[in-house]
């Protein structure tokens, strides 16, 4: 138990130097699988399914192998990954023992060899849920508390991707007003010029500036930055 409880320890210690390192999309969910597959004994594969309007996709995996046991789980709109998914449940079990209520999935399964398989669900926010799916060549079925390890580990997952997705979020409200305030400050800079050369009052020359944009369908920060650089260049 302390062994199984020390590589859980350094799975999350994985994960904390990747959100550390600022790692996203394809890069973070890489770190997720490996770290998930030294956190549960057993686990030999590890993928992340991600749910898009509904669908599955596999966002990442450790090994291409479990991208074919995912796409079989999605072309039948069926398997333990999209039960957990949708549940909310973990789903452990030995895959021979699965054959009757997964074919599809099953007959893949025995093709690449496998015997065992640990789905649980990952809720990050509305806009990211799905499963992480783990793999065992061994007829184990997984035990109770891999589950239970499994669980703990995806607490810490689900933690991380809601803090790194809120602080992108928060980096990109950030940039965007930034951006807002520069593009006002062109565009009075360009009413202010347009005031002082044709003697005309603030509304007269936003209306000039917004009539040009119109007329040559381009943003009116472009414009802005067009006629200042114009003016000041004379």
């Amino acid at each position: 138990m302390s062994e199984e409880l020390d590589e859980l320890t350094e799975a999350m210690r994985g994960l904390t130097r990747a959100l550390e390192d600022d790692e996203q999309g394809t890069a973070l969910f890489e770190v997720i699988c490996a770290e998930a597959v030294r956190a549960v004994p057993g686990a030999d594969m590890a993928s992340v399914t991600v749910l898009r309007s509904g669908k599955g996709e596999t966002a990442a995996t450790t090994d291409p192998r479990a991208t074919q046991v995912d796409a079989a789980q999605y072309a039948a709109g069926e398997g333990p990954c999209l039960q957990a998914a949708d549940t909310g449940e973990i789903v452990r079990l030995s895959l021979p023992a699965a054959d009757h209520r997964w074919p599809e999935f099953t007959d893949v399964t025995k093709e690449l060899g496998l015997g065992s398989y640990l789905a649980a669900p990952l809720r990050v926010d509305e806009d990211l849920a799905g499963a992480l799916n783990l793999f065992g060549f061994g007829d184990h079925g997984f035990r109770e508390l891999d589950s239970q390890l499994l669980k703990v580990y995806l607490t810490m997952v689900a933690f991380g991707l809601r803090t790194n997705h809120r602080y992108h979020a928060a980096r990109g409200r950030a940039e965007q007003l930034d951006h807002a305030m520069q593009s006002r400050s062109v565009i009075e800079q360009a009413k202010g010029m347009l005031m002082a050369i044709h003697r005309i009052n603030a509304d007269e020359a936003m209306h000039r500036l917004i009539t040009e944009s119109q007329t040559t369908n381009t943003k009116l920060r472009d414009i802005a930055v067009r006629f200042v650089a114009t003016v000041s260049d004379r």
